[in-house]
């Protein structure tokens, strides 16, 4: 999957019958189920049975089970709530029956009110930095097989990561994260729909790593385990992603093997467009 087109396809789901869809997988550089495919796919779901003049203003997630790759996903919709300013879905995703992930999303009719947002941190400029691509071509050699197979994985998304760190420094880091985002060779005329799953499909990417950072002299990738528990998004602001994006990470929080994380999305221009949160498993291997 090298094309944003392509991302779209695997995005949208064929309908079985009322209120179920379908949808399939794609390796992203892991033997599982990548999440925030299953949570733009579930977004899809949602859309199928809303009002065309709605659009998703939140949703909340939970990963329940691991996906399997090679078998479909059955994404079932209950209809709760249609109001007059909102519309309110339940979904959940199905493999062998039993229930992997599910998401409650709340849809608004376009309304005007106060705006406000936080300013977009200055940093480096994409043009500044190298790509995974790069990275991976310069670097792959020297790197985990477990890292290698992720940033080596074909994506039809380009990262840059601002703070570059040496894995092999055995250095612990604040716990703070900025990556550039791009969509490959992205059309002008995607609808506010197919925006929203582009983002959040990308939403999903890098968040646990950030929690790993302040340890990063003991854990990495190798040694722990890690899986994301649960996923929220808010979407503020129509979003342009025909130039790069800034996602802006932190972590204020690990215990218990958890790691909390969260994240906002800027536009180049530094308009607010998105606030991501996940909470994940990062639990030390024996």
């Amino acid at each position: 999957m090298k094309t944003t087109d392509e991302l779209i396809d695997l995005l949208s789901l064929t309908e079985r019958e009322e209120n179920i869809y379908i949808g399939h997988s794609n390796f992203m550089g892991s033997r599982n189920v990548f999440g925030g495919q299953v949570v733009a796919q579930a977004l899809n779901a949602a859309y199928n049975t809303v009002p065309k003049d709605r659009f998703c203003h939140s949703l909340h997630s939970y990963f329940i089970l691991t996906g399997d790759l090679n078998k479909e996903i059955e994404y079932h919709v209950a209809r709760l709530r249609d109001g007059g300013s909102f519309t309110t879905r339940y979904i959940s995703a199905k493999q062998d029956d039993k229930i992997i992930f599910v998401m409650a999303a709340s849809f608004q009719l376009l309304q005007e009110g106060y705006e406000h947002q936080i300013e977009m941190p200055q940093l480096k400029q994409p043009e500044e930095l190298m790509s995974w691509s790069e990275i991976f071509n310069q670097f792959g050699s020297f790197l985990p097989k477990k890292l290698f197979d992720f940033i080596g994985a074909e994506r039809p998304i380009e990262f840059k990561p601002v703070e570059l760190d040496n894995p092999f420094e055995k250095v612990d880091h604040p716990p703070v994260m900025n990556v550039w985002v791009k969509f490959k060779e992205l059309k002008q005329d995607y609808s506010l729909q197919d925006l929203q799953e582009l983002i959040a499909y990308v939403s999903d990417y890098n968040l646990l790593g950030t929690a790993l950072k302040p340890h990063a002299s003991q854990a990495h990738f190798g040694n722990t385990q890690m899986a994301s528990l649960d996923h929220s998004i808010w979407f503020h602001r129509k979003p342009d992603l025909s130039d790069w994006i800034l996602v802006s990470m932190d972590s204020p929080s690990a215990s218990g093997a958890r790691g909390y994380t969260r994240g906002n999305l800027f536009n180049r221009n530094g308009e607010l467009i998105a606030s991501i949160t996940q909470e994940g498993l990062i639990r030390p291997l024996e």
